[in-house]
């Protein structure tokens, strides 16, 4: 540890304000002292672990670190990012969906191969595999990565279930966007106040029985899981089996007829607002919802929100157990989407509100999901 670190580590408890270390660390890691910045991450961590929970000035400069080191392009920022990752963060959980979240918005797959060589663990690397592939990194085509991502002992993990490539479907992903100092998210949902969109207020008799079982509600909230785990979210997942077909047109109206609680104080001045969606358009909906998180938390990230998106697709479209993304998909295309919300005592209304219905193509059968969240 050189004097200068030293110098730093000691004082940093001291400190009401980092902004003044973090600025020493920006000049050198523009100077190309990549390395000093991984150094003073690996020395912060080690004082941290002595010092307990009570020193947020540890955490604060060392998370400023590695998102400059992973945001900040180029070779020797990214290995010294992989190097610090290793050495100061516990990557063998969930701990390792930020990291790889934040090194594939400022890093190549090219460079990044290192860490499937070097020091890193696997469930880094699973994660970093797939925050690339949302990225449209051709990672098949790494020769490093792809051996890696091949190997038979990668089976077991969940990831692996996940394509090396983007499916059509998920082409409108909303991707953050991480900086130094922040992120920021796309959240294509939210109160209906803020979209331009139809009102349905006329119902449709139809008969319908209500078929969920609790397996498939929870598969269907895979995608929101985090809202009601780490927040104060609210979910209600049902299958409805009809008694006749149902006409594209006629779901918002027969929306109403179902009971849903999300809906159940919807009255003639304030009805259900909604438009067609796109297969597209509903991905990107739970991939949102899935890879963000709601009011609290940090969501899932890319990897394990892509994951929880097609789990909850699948339901969705009621897939056979062992059906592949690839044929999810083709069931996915063959639905008809809407997406609504409504000014109900449900909806929070803040800025988590979405309902997704989804009618197969047979028209007698009409899934539903709606979330919803609040700080």
């Amino acid at each position: 540890m050189t004097e200068g670190i030293q110098k730093i580590v000691a004082e940093l408890p001291g400190l009401t304000d980092v902004t003044g270390v973090n600025a020493i660390v920006d000049e050198r890691v523009a100077r190309g002292e990549a390395a000093f910045a991984a150094d003073l991450g690996i020395a912060l961590s080690a004082a941290r672990k002595a010092a307990g929970p009570s020193a947020w000035q540890y955490e604060s400069v060392l998370d400023h670190l590695l998102r400059l080191l992973a945001t900040t392009p180029g070779p020797e920022n990214a290995a010294q990012a992989l190097r610090l990752v290793a050495s100061a963060f516990d990557s063998s959980g969930k701990g390792a969906r930020y990291p790889a979240s934040l090194l594939t918005t400022g890093h190549a797959a090219a460079d990044l191969a290192l860490a499937f060589t070097g020091a890193a663990s696997d469930e880094f690397r699973s994660c970093l595999v797939q925050e690339l592939v949302l990225r449209g990194a051709p990672v098949a085509q790494n020769p490093v990565i792809a051996t890696w991502a091949a190997a038979p002992e990668r089976r077991g993990h969940p990831l692996t279930w996940l394509p090396l490539t983007l499916a059509g479907i998920e082409s409108e992903a909303a991707l953050p966007s991480h900086g130094v100092g922040s992120s920021g998210w796309a959240r294509p949902y939210g109160p209906s106040s803020h979209r331009s969109v139809a009102m349905a207020r006329d119902t449709i008799a139809t008969g319908a029985v209500d078929a969920t079982s609790p397996a498939q509600a929870a598969a269907m909230a895979a995608a929101v899981a985090t809202w009601t785990d780490e927040s104060n979210g609210r979910v209600e997942a049902r299958v409805f089996d009809l008694t006749e077909p149902l006409e594209a047109g006629s779901i918002p109206g027969a929306l109403l007829t179902l009971g849903l609680e999300c809906l159940a104080d919807v009255g003639k001045s304030s009805g259900l607002s909604g438009a067609m969606r796109t297969p597209p358009e509903a991905w990107r909906v739970l991939f949102a919802a899935a890879s963000t998180g709601g009011a609290y938390g940090y969501g899932a990230f890319g990897a394990y929100g892509r994951l929880a998106t097609w789990r909850s697709m699948a339901a969705l479209v009621e897939s056979p157990k062992d059906a592949t993304p690839a044929e999810i998909e083709a069931r996915a295309l063959d639905y008809v989407w809407y997406g609504f919300d409504a000014d109900t005592e449900w909806f929070e209304q803040v800025a988590w509100d979405f309902g997704l219905a989804a009618l197969s193509p047979n028209r007698r059968r009409l899934a539903v999901l709606a979330a919803t969240d609040t700080d």
